[in-house]
């Protein structure tokens, strides 16, 4: 068996051990590539704008029933819309679907206070401020240098202008700070993500990165106010890292609240009001959980 082999026989028996044999092969089906898809920044341009400037530019998009600024670009590369005008001024931004719905889920308003802890390199951070029209105050942490350098790039093109960037490590941050709502897309192993390339995942690193999602779990919620709402998620399919986060963490006064909508979305068995959606060839694997501290 060579290397690459042994990479993907890892990540196989973790699906098997989650989902049975029948489903990890359903799984593993649904790591391929997958077409552009991108998001209208509406903080610079409505979505029925951006999609005239799109057909003007000569591309052909299908939209996304569940969100009017996600349109799927099938026949195209990226490098195609890096080099036009709408992206270079930040009316769009290229992203992965299922990474477009913990910001929906959370639903930022105006005026509220909203952490992204794990923010870099800014695509859900952009996503709170046109969901809020760019009046909510978002603190967005980025531990990273080079990556928070590229978090400051992204706001400044996407034109988010009401976003406090800090490069810190959210564990760190203090508890005299609050927060109405809190978005941690945790560091995972990427479970969800693979297309069709090996993704190097074995248990131990599984743990390792599962330990880390536990300790920003519970400070998110020390940050969170009382009646304030989080979103927790990661790009990973795997239990460890999802459910059992979740169940070795959540306190008696934090409750799951139902995540809703979204028709259509292809879904893996999950916890009782979240959502894992399993990878196909739209969709990256993701899971969500949205929290209510009472």
């Amino acid at each position: 068996m060579d290397r690459e082999d042994q990479v993907n026989e890892a990540l196989k028996e973790l699906l098997c051990s989650d989902y049975g044999e029948a489903a990890a092969e359903k799984i593993w089906e649904g790591y391929v590539p997958r077409p552009v898809t991108l998001r209208v920044n509406t903080l610079k341009l409505s979505a029925e704008e951006g999609k005239s400037a799109l057909l003007e530019a000569g591309f052909s998009f299908e939209s996304v029933p569940w969100y009017a600024s996600a349109l799927i670009l099938r026949g195209t590369r990226e490098e195609e819309l890096r080099r036009t005008p709408l992206y270079e001024e930040g009316k769009i931004y290229l992203q992965s679907l299922s990474s477009m719905l913990p910001p929906l889920c959370l639903a930022p308003k105006t005026g509220e206070s909203i952490l992204d802890m794990t923010a870099a390199p800014g695509g859900k951070t952009t996503e709170l401020a046109a969901l809020s029209e760019g009046k909510a105050l978002i603190t967005a942490c980025e531990r990273d240098r080079t990556r928070f350098e590229r978090l400051k790039f992204n706001l400044a093109r996407q034109g988010a202008g009401r976003v406090t960037a800090l490069c810190a490590d959210a564990l760190t941050l203090d508890e005299h700070f609050s927060f109405d709502k809190i978005l941690l897309d945790a560091p995972c192993s990427g479970s969800g993500t693979a297309d069709g390339r090996p993704l190097r995942i074995d248990s131990a690193y599984v743990e390792r990165c599962a330990r880390l999602q536990e300790n920003l779990l519970k400070k998110a919620l020390r940050l969170l106010k009382k009646g304030g709402t989080m979103l927790y998620s990661t790009c990973s399919v795997l239990k460890r890292e999802d459910e059992q986060v979740l169940k070795n963490v959540l306190p008696p006064n934090v409750r799951i609240e139902p995540i809703e909508g979204f028709e259509g979305i292809p879904r893996l068995p999950s916890m009782e009001g979240t959502v894992c959606v399993a990878p196909t060839q739209l969709y990256e694997g993701f899971f969500l959980a949205k929290l209510k501290k009472e």
